[in-house]
């Protein structure tokens, strides 16, 4: 893909996260998609999703800045919601949590086949403070 449809289909991936289409956000993923420090596969990538919108009804990601080349796309966006729903066993707390969030991706075709995101110890501090 050029540089250019790279940035459209990150739009687009967001877009589905943000409307918390989990199963437009699965044909997004290669079925056996690799995800670093994170189990494997697109069921377990939608499952994690599942557990934080869960968590956080209202989270939203905004993309703050997308670098795409040849088969790979580097993003800096905000993610951020209220907490009123158990995630990862913490009970709810009512804190609205905004964090920083890299994300780096490898697509075939027009589905991630291998990722690398920063973790969410930056969530957990807010809710734990």
């Amino acid at each position: 893909m050029e540089p250019w449809e790279l940035h459209g289909w990150f739009d687009d991936f967001l877009d589905a996260c943000n409307r918390h289409d989990l199963e437009a956000v699965r044909d997004l993923l290669d079925a056996g998609v690799r995800r670093a420090h994170l189990p494997g596969g697109a069921d377990a990538w939608i499952e994690d999703l599942a557990d934080l919108f869960h968590g956080f009804p209202d989270w939203r990601w905004k993309s703050i800045q997308v670098v795409a080349e040849d088969d790979r796309i580097a993003a800096h966006v905000r993610g951020g919601g209220t907490h009123t729903g158990p995630w990862r066993g913490i009970a709810p707390t009512r804190r609205h949590v905004n964090v920083a969030e890299f994300l780096f991706l490898r697509l075939s075709g027009n589905q991630v086949v291998a990722s690398t995101r920063s973790g969410d110890a930056e969530v957990l501090a807010q809710l734990t403070a």
